[in-house]
């Protein structure tokens, strides 16, 4: 094998990492995985020395930890963003990455994503969307659309489905964007911004999931889900953030909010600067 055959994301993973994997045939984490390697090493990063990966619990939290070559911690439900705040803080020299599902960072961990982006703080949280609890059995979450068929809605999901990135974005993160597994040159295009952008940047990836949401909403498998993916919208980046309640024919991707006000670790050191004066 010459080294043109080696791909290029194997020098980030772990070697026992290559041969195996926990996910589904047809599941889309390896192609968010693969997007944000591919943004890695655009960065010039030719190792994830200059990393730290936080992930909670569920299908998603399983990109990084035990696959990538790096630091990480593979902390309880729904506390990855409260985890990686402390890690920010204490070694603010590192890039500190979150990547875990929609259960993880908007059920359980709902409330410290919105106050991490409320804050500001200097971390890019990657969020593979695929609609439900993909791991634990298949219930409804919270961006199952409503009338979704779940294993805990079996007569249809009553409740309406948060938008993640309008969301967030109205929460005050710096940098939002929401591409899918259909799009990877696009999301990974928006991770690199993401990195390279201080303050708290949320990237929404949806993701399909064949085994629990296509095989119990009736979906279909992963070919069909990628089809249905490519017929959504791409927002230009200056329009209006309306207030939509997302349905399966209603969401749009693209950039959401890209600013840069200051950042919370940034305004601190401002505070401590003022109070040594």
């Amino acid at each position: 094998m010459t080294e043109s055959d080696v791909h290029f994301a194997r020098a980030y993973l772990r070697e026992e990492a290559i041969y195996t994997n926990p996910f589904c045939p047809g599941c889309g984490n390896g192609i968010i995985a693969n997007a944000f390697l591919k943004a890695v090493k655009s960065l010039g990063h030719t190792d994830l020395s200059k990393f730290a990966f936080v992930s909670g619990i569920g299908c998603g939290a399983w990109i990084p930890s035990p696959h990538f070559m790096a630091d990480t911690l593979h902390t309880t439900h729904g506390r990855a963003i409260a985890f990686a705040t402390g890690l920010k803080l204490s070694r603010p020299e590192l890039n500190v990455v979150v990547i875990s599902g929609d259960g993880d960072l908007a059920a359980i961990g709902g409330n410290h994503l919105i106050h991490a982006a409320r804050r500001n703080i200097d971390m890019t949280v990657i969020c593979s969307n695929n609609y439900i609890y993909g791991m634990t059995g298949g219930q409804m979450g919270p961006t199952t659309f409503t009338g979704d068929r779940t294993s805990t809605s079996p007569y249809g999901n009553p409740e309406r489905p948060f938008d993640l990135a309008r969301l967030v974005a109205a929460a005050g993160a710096n940098y939002v964007a929401r591409w899918t597994t259909a799009h990877p040159n696009q999301a990974s295009r928006s991770m690199k911004t993401a990195l390279e952008r201080k303050g708290f940047s949320f990237i929404e990836m949806v993701s399909q999931c064949p085994t629990a949401y296509g095989r119990r909403t009736k979906t279909g498998g992963p070919v069909e889900m990628i089809e249905w993916f490519k017929k959504f919208p791409v927002r230009n980046k200056d329009e209006p953030l309306d207030q939509r309640i997302p349905t399966r024919d209603s969401v749009d991707l693209g950039v959401f909010v890209d600013r840069n006000e200051m950042d919370f670790e940034s305004y601190l050191a401002k505070i401590y600067s003022e109070i040594g004066k």
